[in-house]
């Protein structure tokens, strides 16, 4: 039972004797307790086992309801880039994971820091790095040119404020992305409900870099550790209204065309895949969509950052 006693501190109720209790009786439903006479303490403890039980089970919706759950609580956070934003309809989807991908120098990591910039306006933002690609002065950068604050005060003022909101965390192997993703998710539990400045936007750049070293050996642990991040990613997102932004590389294909690094296994993970590339030589990127839940892949847009 120790997964109970790491509970206790969140639920007091389950002390030592709901956890003894429980283990030598295998207790599975609150009226086996109700027949052995037990202590109305004991009751209340194994009641909110089954509620933590129920909690974590999501009941099953059907299409209508799965419909209204994405108009009233999927959203869209702009990206501040305006290619980008038409092409999906106003910008990245709260409640799902996109993924961008693309070869190097193709505008990935400036997508997300615009990004960032732009949703830490009002919300707070958590940025994984794992290969020292966070750039506080190019985040600046991005501010500088939106605002026109009336003066140095003001617009320092303004900067500070969304510099604030934005908490990077390097992170250079699955298992350190792992433990703050846990973090986060008692974070979030303790913020859904609650006003003001809350985290909305989560952004890993980038995912291949952690899951790539494990996909190596012909053993089936990186596998299993790569669908586990994908779906806590996705289970983050979905429980807890926030956009999810990743960054995918790309690998050789067939032909000699780029495809999306980690292989089948990830691709399905995803909710929207955004393949990004930039014309040799310019300024100037191009997006398509690879995947989208309600859009057509294959529409494209060109943009500037």
């Amino acid at each position: 039972m120790a997964r109970l006693a790491n509970l206790e501190t969140e639920y007091p109720v389950l002390d030592s004797t709901v956890r003894n209790f429980c283990a030598s009786h295998g207790i599975f439903s609150a009226a086996f307790a109700e027949q052995n006479n037990s202590s109305e303490r004991l009751k209340e403890g194994i009641a909110q086992v089954l509620s933590i039980i129920d909690d974590m089970h999501q009941p099953w919706l059907n299409g209508m309801e799965l419909l209204e759950d994405a108009k009233r609580n999927k959203h869209v956070f702009p990206t501040g880039i305006q290619g980008i934003d038409l092409l999906l309809g106003g910008g990245i989807r709260v409640g799902q994971l996109t993924e961008l991908v693309g070869p190097s120098s193709s505008g990935k990591t400036q997508v997300c820091l615009r990004t960032a910039s732009n949703v830490a306006r009002n919300h707070m933002v958590l940025y994984l790095d794992t290969g020292n690609s966070f750039s506080p002065q190019r985040i600046a950068y991005f501010l500088g040119k939106t605002i026109n604050p009336s003066s140095a005060q003001a617009k320092n003022q303004f900067l500070q404020k969304v510099m604030s909101n934005i908490s990077c965390h390097s992170v250079f192997d699955i298992f350190a992305m792992f433990d703050v993703l846990h973090q986060l998710e008692s974070y979030l539990r303790c913020q859904d409900g609650r006003g003001g400045c809350q985290m909305r936007l989560l952004i890993v750049d980038s995912i291949s870099s952690l899951i790539s070293p494990l996909l190596g050996s012909s053993s089936t642990q990186g596998r299993a550790l790569m669908t586990s991040t994908g779906y806590l990613l996705k289970k983050l997102a979905h429980q807890h209204n926030l956009a999810v932004l990743i960054i995918n590389h790309t690998v050789g294909g067939e032909g000699g065309y780029s495809k999306p690094a980690l292989g089948d296994s990830w691709k399905c993970i995803p909710h929207s895949r955004l393949f990004l590339s930039c014309d040799r030589g310019s300024n100037n990127y191009n997006v398509s969509i690879l995947r989208h839940p309600s859009m057509a892949s294959g529409k494209a847009a060109r943009f500037v950052i």
